[in-house]
């Protein structure tokens, strides 16, 4: 699962929109039968609090497909491809209207100490999605130095169960939806909300808060969301 095609809608106003439930069945019926597809996400807002970040609002929904090869991914997202399904009239019509950015990635996932799922009936896995728009002033000291010391904080957050960092490609897609060209993105999983919550407070959190005094400098700030993930197996 070397490549990801992300996508998040964002809401224009102040309102509590949300997704249906007959759109996921579909949004997720479409990626379910997309032809090369690793494995998906589909994201929708949780809410938790950080000891440092202020709650921000999350997209009303994500998607983060996996490819093992770019050119699937590509082939994927292109002008006659499986994907465009995504983008007709009659589907996500309980969004419409909404903000929607799109982009291709490269995944480079990195070790916990026990990467096994322990969500309770009824519950969703809770991601911590993190964008960072950029751009770093100098990109090569700044990945470098990220993926060398951050990741290996995160793996000391209590009950972590995945680590990701992406980082930018160039990428052929025909989506209509607006391209966006992030520097970084980061994906952190636990079983739950309350692990989030629980990891989000603890010392681990102080010890990741050090780290980022140590990144080098980068403009575009960093936004953070935490999201209840469907994952989707082909």
């Amino acid at each position: 699962m070397a490549f990801a095609y992300l996508a998040f809608f964002e809401s224009s106003d102040d309102g509590d929109l949300a997704i249906s439930e007959a759109d996921l069945a579909t949004v997720a019926a479409i990626i379910k039968t997309t032809p090369g597809l690793a494995s998906a996400n589909l994201y929708t807002p949780e809410t938790t609090n950080d000891m440092y970040n202020k709650v921000e609002r999350s997209p009303v929904l994500g998607l983060q497909l996996y490819f093992d090869q770019l050119t699937t991914l590509e082939s994927a997202i292109g002008p006659s491809g499986h994907l465009q399904q995504l983008a007709a009239f009659d589907v996500l019509t309980s969004i419409r209207g909404t903000k929607a950015t799109q982009q291709a990635m490269y995944v480079r996932p990195f070790p916990v100490d026990d990467g096994k799922l322990r969500t309770g009936d009824g519950q969703l896995p809770c991601s911590y999605v993190v964008h960072y728009p950029g751009p770093a002033v100098d990109m090569n000291a700044w990945l470098h130095h990220y993926v060398s010391h951050h990741p290996q904080v995160m793996r000391t957050f209590p009950d972590i169960r995945q680590i990701e960092v992406l980082s930018r490609v160039d990428w052929c897609g025909f989506l209509p939806w607006e391209r966006v060209n992030h520097m970084q993105r980061n994906r952190v999983m636990f079983d739950n909300p309350v692990a989030l919550q629980t990891a989000l407070q603890s010392p681990a959190r102080v010890a990741m808060r050090e780290d980022f005094k140590t990144l080098p400098p980068f403009e575009g700030g960093n936004s953070h969301f935490p999201m209840a993930t469907r994952i989707i197996v082909p």
